[in-house]
């Protein structure tokens, strides 16, 4: 019988143990994953922003409204913690999804250019890569920074700019094109607009195009 009664107090004891793990989640770890959706609608992007953090423990880094009356919602997180809140979020998109993106472990300066304006010496040549939406950016962001020895100067997504995004490659012209051809082989069905790359770009033409980050 005692036997029997020391049983029946571990296996309560296990039970109110699983029971506060349940209610005491892990909160929100940094990467190493983003998860992007591009919606129609502004109204129901608050929605899905909502039930997206609300279903795993993700960091929100972006939920806006953007030009032209599109809805912007960036995620952060572990890769199964994105995966699953981007999941719940498309499912609430429904025919308001425009565009969707996930990217486990992203190239760290790629972390730093959503959150902070990067730093930037003289650059030896300059590439301006313009697409028409965000998730082809960041897309090819990543491809680029992964594939050459170039640096992220800018990242800019959408607001302002009609709903589109560019970013600002610098390094040597040979890493530039490793770096352009990785980015283009990612991009399609027409996202890519345009791709310039400059030279010895002058000093002020370096001021004056990054102050507008």
């Amino acid at each position: 019988m005692a036997g029997s009664e020391d049983a029946r107090r571990r296996k309560a004891k296990a039970r109110r143990l699983a029971s506060r793990r349940q209610v005491s989640p892990p909160g929100p770890r940094p990467g190493p994953a983003i998860g992007l959706l591009e919606l129609s609608s502004i109204a129901r992007g608050a929605v899905v922003a909502d039930a997206a953090v609300k279903r795993a423990a993700v960091n929100l880094l972006w939920a806006k409204p953007i030009t032209p009356g599109k809805f912007l919602v960036l995620l952060s997180g572990g890769e199964e913690e994105v995966f699953f809140a981007l999941e719940r979020a498309v499912d609430l998109s429904a025919a308001t999804l425009i565009d969707r993106l996930y990217l486990p472990n992203p190239h760290p300066q790629l972390f730093a250019a959503l959150s902070v304006a990067p730093a930037f010496g003289e650059p030896h040549s300059l590439a301006v890569v313009e697409t028409f939406s965000v998730v082809a950016t960041l897309l090819a962001a990543d491809r680029a920074l992964k594939a050459a020895e170039v640096d992220l100067l800018q990242l800019r997504m959408a607001r302002g700019l009609g709903g589109k995004a560019y970013f600002v490659l610098s390094g040597v012209l040979h890493q530039i094109e490793a770096a352009l051809e990785a980015a283009a082989s990612v991009m399609h069905g027409g996202m890519l607009q345009s791709v310039e790359v400059i030279a010895h770009p002058h000093p002020d033409l370096i001021s004056s195009l990054l102050s507008e980050s």
